[in-house]
């Protein structure tokens, strides 16, 4: 069976594009696939954490894997931080990995220019800790979206890298693109990407808004000129975002949405209905989210189980790995 591997950062506010565009795939992919999913704590701290409420953020991820449908039975779900390979394998990676790579990555120089007085060395170092995390558990295939696939490709060059200088030892991964909800614009500007760390809140519907809430966000997000309801990106940015959401949020298909529509006098009906649907959509896994809430020992006690068998499988790669370099 192969492996896959990914993970979500506890920090900023988790919304429907990370829903869309990751989560709900992972659910899909525990079926037929070795799941292992962290709540990447360490990859975190490239950028300032208020440490009360970071511990908080951490169990809140795992609970929002659960609430979605990640199954304990079917995949590994830990806390990064748990697994002291992360660390260790990184710092090995690192010592075969090239500055100019790392410089040349694009979410470096978009972090550091929001991140100008807190740019950090983990910062520039975020994707060899990404490689580390994959390479760690042997994965086969990494399911990111599109602005990720760099460093997809970064884990495979160093190992291949590593494999070639001191022998096979690390499978060589490959993205897994879902181009169907993998990349969700902001409601606010629908040439950018739906973003947990973006200043308006306008700019996403986060997982635990209310529904009045996603009613005014929806009512309020931007839209084309023109009044008609039609897919296409380059003329339409902002209703075909809407209506990608709306048909992944339904379960209807694009073109039978833009039939339904055909004759609306204007976007209130159709903004109307894409709230409804999102609130109908969010409803079982907020419930669920809520009953896991009032149980804090069950989450930790289920990660613990996943940090155990996250550890057998690390400690082994690791152990290989300090054997090939001549580590004792």
């Amino acid at each position: 069976m192969e492996t896959v591997f990914s993970g979500v950062q506890p920090s900023g506010v988790l919304h429907l594009g990370n829903y869309l565009g990751a989560i709900k795939n992972w659910v899909q992919l525990q079926e037929k696939y070795r799941c292992v999913f962290c709540v990447v704590d360490l990859h975190a701290l490239t950028v300032p954490q208020d440490p009360e409420t970071f511990s908080q953020k951490t169990l809140e991820i795992a609970k929002i894997y659960l609430a979605a449908g990640l199954e304990a039975e079917k995949s590994i779900i830990f806390i990064q931080s748990h697994i002291k390979e992360h660390a260790e394998l990184c710092w090995i990676l690192n010592t075969i990995a090239k500055i100019p790579e790392l410089e040349r990555m694009t979410q470096f120089k978009e972090k550091a220019e929001q991140h100008k007085k807190d740019l950090n060395v983990g910062l520039f170092d975020y994707p060899v800790l990404m490689a580390a995390d994959i390479l760690l558990y042997q994965t086969d295939l990494v399911p990111v979206g599109e602005d990720q696939i760099q460093h997809v490709e970064l884990a495979r060059t160093l190992a291949e890298r590593f494999n070639k200088k001191f022998g096979e030892t690390f499978i060589v991964p490959k993205a897994l693109v879902k181009k169907e909800g993998a990349r969700i614009m902001g409601l606010d500007d629908p040439t950018k990407k739906m973003s947990k760390s973006a200043p308006s809140p306008q700019n996403y519907i986060a997982l635990m808004d209310s529904p009045d809430t996603i009613q005014e966000k929806i009512k309020k997000a931007m839209t084309d000129s023109g009044k008609e309801i039609k897919f296409d990106p380059a003329a339409k940015p902002a209703i075909s975002n809407l209506l990608e959401i709306y048909s992944l949020c339904s379960g209807q298909p694009i073109n039978a949405l833009e039939n339904k529509y055909a004759d609306a006098e204007s976007y209130a009906e159709f903004k109307n209905d894409l709230a409804e649907a999102i609130i109908k959509f969010f409803s079982p896994f907020q419930q669920k989210f809520q009953d896991l809430d009032k149980n804090n020992k069950y989450v930790v006690d289920l990660l613990n189980q996943g940090s155990r068998k996250a550890r057998a499988i690390a400690s082994q790669t690791i152990a290989e790995v300090k054997s090939k370099i001549g580590l004792i």
